[in-house]
C-alpha cells in the first residue's frame, strides 16, 4: 500500500501544477493560439508543460518527505470520491469528446459556432468536468495521504477557479446574452436539486 500511495502522490504533485499551467496558458492567450494554429500552439505549450512536470518530478523526494502513513478511513472516503467522479465522467463522455476535454476547440483558428451545451448535467451545473476532476483528485489525495498531495489538491482548487473565470469570460464574449442568461440560471459547481432549472 505504501508504494501505491507514494506513486499516486508523485503523479498528483507532477500532474496538477502542469495541468493548471496548461489551462492558464490556454485561456488568457486564446487569440494568440488561434492565430498560430493547433500545431504551433502545442509546439510552444508542450515544452513548458514538460518543464513544469520535470521540475516537480525532480523535487518529489523533498516534497514527499513527510508521510503520515496509510489511513484506511481516508482510503474509503477517497474510493467514494473516485466512484462519484467515475459516474460523472461516464455521464460527461456522452456530451464531450476527448478533443474537447483537452482544449482543442480553444486552439482552433475558427472557434465553433455551435452553442454551449446547456442540457443534461449542464442544466444543473455549468462546469461538471471540473467538478468531476476535482472529486477524482480529492479521492486520489485522500488515498495517498501525503501533505504534498493535499497541497497539490488545494493548488488545483485555486487554479481551476481562476481557469473557470477566464473560460466563462471567453464564453460570454463568444455567445453573449444567451450565455449570461445561462449563468444566471445554472450554478457554477454546486447543483440546486430542490429547484427546477
Amino acid at each position: 500500500m505504501a508504494t501505491l500511495r507514494y506513486t499516486i502522490a508523485v503523479i498528483l504533485i507532477v500532474a496538477i501544477p502542469a495541468a493548471i499551467v496548461y489551462w492558464l496558458l490556454i485561456h488568457p492567450f486564446v487569440r494568440l493560439w488561434r492565430r498560430l494554429g493547433i500545431g504551433c500552439s502545442y509546439a510552444v505549450i508542450c515544452p513548458v508543460i514538460a518543464g513544469v512536470m520535470g521540475g516537480m518530478f525532480l523535487a518529489r523526494e523533498r516534497l514527499l518527505a513527510a508521510d503520515p502513513g496509510t489511513s484506511y478511513p481516508l482510503v474509503l472516503l477517497g474510493l467514494v470520491c473516485l466512484a462519484v467522479a467515475g459516474w460523472l465522467l461516464k455521464t460527461l463522455r456522452k456530451k464531450l469528446p476527448t478533443r474537447v476535454l483537452i482544449g482543442v476547440p480553444e486552439l482552433a483558428p475558427q472557434p465553433t459556432a455551435s452553442p454551449p451545451i446547456t442540457d443534461g448535467i449542464y442544466a444543473r451545473i455549468r462546469h461538471p468536468r471540473y467538478v468531476q476532476m476535482t472529486l477524482a483528485l480529492l479521492g486520489y489525495a485522500l488515498i495517498a495521504n501525503y501533505p504534498a498531495a493535499y497541497g497539490a489538491f488545494l493548488l488545483w482548487c485555486a487554479g481551476i477557479y481562476a481557469v473557470v473565470l477566464l473560460e466563462e469570460r471567453e464564453l460570454e464574449a463568444r455567445f453573449g446574452e444567451a450565455y449570461r442568461e445561462y449563468c444566471r440560471r445554472v450554478p457554477r459547481f454546486v447543483p440546486r436539486f430542490g429547484k427546477r432549472v
